[in-house]
């Protein structure tokens, strides 16, 4: 017998440490020995008592986890091998003698993790979940265990994924994996596995549940949320898991094109990397490559732009070659048939040719191979549009013909996008696409949803700012003022007969009127009823006659314009108007002919009934008066009142166009032209007059800035969510191009932020995070105005009712962020002079003399932990200040844990020479427990505090947090890990000591217990 075959079990233990030593040999040799022996019961004392020593160890240390591969393969080497079903059949029909198929060791290992899982070491839960995890992923895939000890495994893991380290609850949440079931809707892992996903702060943990939750229809929704997660590895691994274990036929419409939505647009790139490189190829293997399937699955009507960076996204992973096989059927003129135009198809081809266009010299060539000539396709799009129908109001009550009506319009769009790809540097088809165009506008069964994009399209084919403006005039006046034809004159002989009738009914009236009098006289009151309406249709048809006469009296060669003011025709020239300011450079300015239309379309649709032709009115006022200060000035008063009076769209409407003319020309804008019309009224020479009207000036600047300012802020209370969603961004906007700087107001845009009212509002949530971050880093001075609005805030936040909203916002986070704003070293050109004092130094004042206000109060211990997070600068001034201060805390406060904290403070500002006569000046020497000449309680009282206050010192300098870092798993990102309370205890430093010796080699200790033995 070799050595090997009969190796014991230290040794065992000792050259299982070493990775190159094979493991499958060591568990041979081992289970022959274990097999030889008659009373295992040994051998199991003996193999825990080495097993311990690996799993007190935290550290993923090589040695200990090759210790406990080990363990895990010769525990489940005695795993009896899965019987097939004929087996299985004559066991049941033989006798039961044998109710636990389970190897005697397996059992014994099982329980011993079992009873060790509630150990008070944080180290040994680690281990024994882990081992679990691997002793039951070695088992094979239809392995049984008995159902005592699986209700014991799932109770234990149940318990440890709760467990207040991050590491513990990875491995408990992986130990569950096989004890899932998918089908029962009351599995307490699958309800667990949610609860973490939901709830549970570390990242680490939420990534090891995702990968491996099964999916069923509860768990599915859970698993798409996270990927919205808030740390990139999360949302990664949850695509992963998407596009490896979900069909794309189990996902509603609406899910696919969220994730496609969120997905292709994510922030991070390794995110938008894997819906590119798996969740797009899996999907599209499931529908064996057919791009259109996998169009009709995402709904393109509505979600036309998500389906378009689909697509760029799939033609990114295709090589170049094989580029053309992805296109649309094509005739023999390179166009899709108009019968065969389908939604699905036409947005493929344009996200085909724009992909194509978009790789410049490259693409050229094989862009001719996907599209016609200029002149070719113009006739196509006018052939295609023309035939849109233009529906009723009692068409469009049926659905069928809205949905057709509809899609058209769609498909009208895609091939107006097609435009943009075109070759248009050849002058006859440039010229050919721009009638097109232009006798689309005219028509007016063209629909109003195509208006924008064939003004877009018309616009960017022509550079000059100039013609761009006389042409859009010349169609807006065609389509306001349309030609008439003139009436046909007619012959004599119907002008004679006209005539002949008129004077026949003129007769008629006389008669009427004759008997009526009779009537009237002989009280014939029915009589006179009956002649009277016969008086009013004799007269009705008298004045029609003499209006056909009239008509007819015409000269034959006159032009008839007849002007055009239904709401309809009003939007569409409004819509070509606004496209047009819109496209225009912001240096030209307001000419002859962009007069005439302010003053016959723009002002006049101000104050139209009807809300969308306002509203369009009011961006057409607003962007005019961008190129124009003057014009500017006569109608920012306007604009104004319109932001306050009308409906909340066209507000909206108005709030930005008041806020575009405050960035581009400043709040003097009012104040200028007030200033103006008082300077003309009085007329006064003389120098004291002229430095009064100067203040006079500065004073109304002021008010008029105070006056918007007070209108936005009264918006960021208005009942509609999307005019607060505009005023935070219009706020935003002035704050961070410095036209506005106000600290009230950003305490305002925080207390929105955090507001749960406006939790689903993504937009506002969105925005303003972006803008916290960027004002805070641009410069100094923002980060000033953030530290004036702190201590608002939060008195805000403290004195909120219960019923308020904001009584539900957690202030230990507002304080985190504003800290993390007003850090010196978040700037994005940080000083380099450390000596200087920075914004964390004023901060910290301001909280030490808000402490002081009243040390009792219920925030003191929050503020007392925010000045322990604050980087202080090191210039000698300020830290005096804040050692003079922080000593009056110390003597005033109460509070042990806000004592704590403060004395960490002052010892961290200190030097080592004045810290002992600061500690002593302060009370904070610790009493010298060997002498006995104190006596005096309050002498005795006040030894207690300086103890705790020294402990808390050396805590801070001393080494039990980067034994923490130390001892950190790597799987683990360290969040919810509670940090360990600071202890001088011998014990402790002792054992952790002896910890940090057993890390690298376990060999050591296990020489040491058997020397001993």
């Amino acid at each position: 017998m070799t050595a090997d075959s009969e190796i014991e079990l230290k040794e065992a233990f000792q050259r299982a440490q070493k990775s190159h030593n094979n493991k499958a040999k060591l568990v041979a040799s081992l289970k022959s020995r274990y097999n030889k022996l008659e009373d295992k019961t040994l051998f199991h004392e003996e193999f825990v008592h080495y097993l311990k020593y690996a799993m007190i160890v935290y550290k993923r240390e090589p040695a200990v986890e090759n210790v406990i591969e080990f363990v895990a393969r010769f525990a489940s080497s005695f795993q009896c091998q899965p019987k097939t079903e004929e087996q299985d059949e004559e066991e049941d029909q033989a006798d039961d003698e044998e109710e636990d198929d389970d190897h005697p060791f397996l059992s014994f290992i099982f329980n011993f993790l079992l009873e060790s899982h509630k150990a008070s070491s944080h180290a040994v839960r680690f281990r024994v979940c882990q081992l679990i995890n691997k002793l039951l992923g070695s088992m094979a895939e239809n392995a049984q265990i008995d159902d005592d000890l699986f209700d014991s495994i799932h109770q234990a893991m149940l318990i440890r994924v709760t467990d207040k380290f991050p590491n513990v609850r990875i491995q408990a949440a992986l130990a569950m994996t096989r004890l899932q079931q998918p089908a029962d809707p009351d599995c307490p892992t699958i309800n667990a596995y949610m609860l973490i996903l939901e709830n549970d702060s570390n990242a680490e943990v939420r990534r090891a549940v995702l990968s491996c939750i099964a999916m069923s229809p509860r768990t599915l929704p859970r698993v798409i949320k996270r990927t919205r997660d808030v740390k990139e590895n999360v949302r990664k691994l949850a695509y992963q898991v998407l596009s490896e274990k979900v069909h794309i036929k189990a996902l509603s419409i609406a899910q696919r094109v969220s994730l496609l939505q969120h997905g292709l647009h994510d922030t991070s790139e390794a995110v938008r990397g894997i819906v590119c490189s798996s969740l797009l190829p899996a999907w599209l293997q499931l529908l064996d490559g057919n791009i259109i399937e996998l169009l009709h699955r995402l709904d393109v009507e509505n979600c036309a732009e998500t389906a378009l960076d689909t697509l760029k996204a799939v033609f990114g992973g295709i090589p170049a070659d094989q580029l053309l096989q992805k296109r649309p059927e094509l005739d023999d003129r390179k166009l899709i048939p108009t019968d065969a135009l389908t939604c699905e198809n036409i947005l493929l081809w344009r996200a085909l040719c724009e992909f194509v266009k978009s790789k410049g010299d490259e693409g050229d060539e094989m862009l001719e191979q996907v599209l016609p000539d200029a002149a070719t396709y113009a006739d196509y799009l006018f052939g295609y549009l023309k035939v849109v129908p233009a529906l009723t109001e009692e068409q469009r009550a049926d659905f069928s013909q809205l949905e057709m009506v509809m899609t058209k319009e769609f498909i009208s769009q895609q091939l107006i996008h097609l435009i943009g790809c075109l070759d248009t540097n050849e002058e006859g088809g440039r010229k050919r696409i721009l009638a097109v165009l232009q006798e689309m506008l005219v028509l007016p069964q063209t629909p109003s949803s195509l208006v924008f994009l064939l003004t877009q399209k018309l616009i960017s084919l022509v550079s000059d700012d100039h013609k761009r403006i006389q042409m859009v005039a010349e169609i807006i006046s065609d389509l306001k003022e349309p030609m008439m034809e003139a009436p046909q004159p007619v012959d004599e002989n119907e002008s004679r007969r006209q005539q002949v009738q008129l004077a026949g009914v003129k007769v008629q009236i006389m008669e009427v009127k004759q008997t009526l009098e009779e009537c009237i006289a002989a009280q014939d009151f029915s009589r006179a009823a009956e002649l009277k309406v016969s008086l009013t249709e004799l007269e009705n048809r008298r004045d029609q006659i003499n209006k056909d006469i009239s008509e007819s009296c015409q000269p034959a060669d006159m032009d008839v314009r007849t002007e055009k003011n239904d709401p309809e025709t009003l939007l569409r020239c409004l819509t070509m108007c606004a496209e047009l300011l819109k496209q225009m450079n912001i240096k030209t300015r307001i000419g002859p002919t962009l007069s005439a239309l302010m003053s016959s379309l723009i002002l006049p649709g101000i104050a139209n009934a009807h809300p969308s032709v306002r509203n369009m009115a009011v961006v057409c006022l607003g962007t005019c008066t961008l190129h124009s200060k003057e014009l500017a000035k006569t109608h920012m008063v306007l604009l104004l009142q319109i932001a306050q009076l009308d409906e909340a769209k066209i507000r909206i409407s108005a709030l930005r166009a008041v806020v575009d003319l405050v960035l581009l020309f400043g709040f003097q804008l009012l104040s200028e032209n007030s200033a103006g019309q008082k300077s003309a009224l009085s007329q006064s020479p003389g120098g004291q007059e002229e430095v009064t009207q100067g203040e006079e000036k500065g004073d109304m600047q002021e008010d008029t800035a105070q006056s918007i300012v007070m209108m936005l802020s009264e918006f960021l209370d208005d009942e509609a969510s999307d005019l607060r969603t505009e005023t935070a961004e219009a706020l935003a906007k002035l704050m961070y191009t410095g036209r506005l700087s106000s600290a009230k107001m950003l305490s305002r845009l925080v207390l929105l932020w955090y507001n749960p009212v406006t939790e689903d509002d993504i937009r506002l949530r969105h925005c303003l995070g972006v803008f916290f971050q960027l004002y805070a880093r641009e410069s100094r001075a923002h980060q000033e105005v953030v530290e004036e609005s702190f201590l608002p805030t939060l008195r805000t936040l403290m004195n909120a009712p219960a019923t308020s909203p904001l009584a539900e916002v957690d202030v230990n986070n507002v304080v985190e962020l504003f800290v993390e704003l007003t850090r010196s070293s978040a700037l994005m050109k940080p000083s380099t002079n450390t000596e200087e004092p920075c914004v964390h130094d004023y901060l910290a004042v301001r909280i030490c003399s808000e402490m002081l206000k009243d040390s009792t109060a219920p925030e003191v211990r929050l503020y007392a932990k925010t000045l322990g997070n604050l980087e202080l600068s090191r210039d000698e001034t300020v830290r005096k200040d804040l050692q003079t201060l922080l000593q009056e805390l110390v003597q005033v406060v109460k509070d042990r844990v806000c004592l704590r904290a403060l004395e960490k403070i002052l010892c961290n500002l200190v030097d080592s020479k004045e810290q002992a006569e600061l500690l002593s000046a302060t009370a904070l020497q610790p009493l010298d427990v060997n002498t006995d000449d104190i006596t005096n309680d309050d002498l005795a009282k006040s030894a207690k505090r300086p103890k705790r206050g020294q402990k808390k010192a050396c805590a801070a300098k001393g080494g039990r947090k980067p034994s923490r870092k130390a001892e950190s798993s790597e799987e683990s990102d360290g969040e919810n890990v509670p940090e360990a309370v600071a202890s001088l205890r011998p014990s402790r430093r002792a054992k952790t000591a002896a910890l940090e010796k057993t890390k690298l080699d376990l060999n050591p200790l296990i020489n040491q217990e058997a020397n001993v033995s």
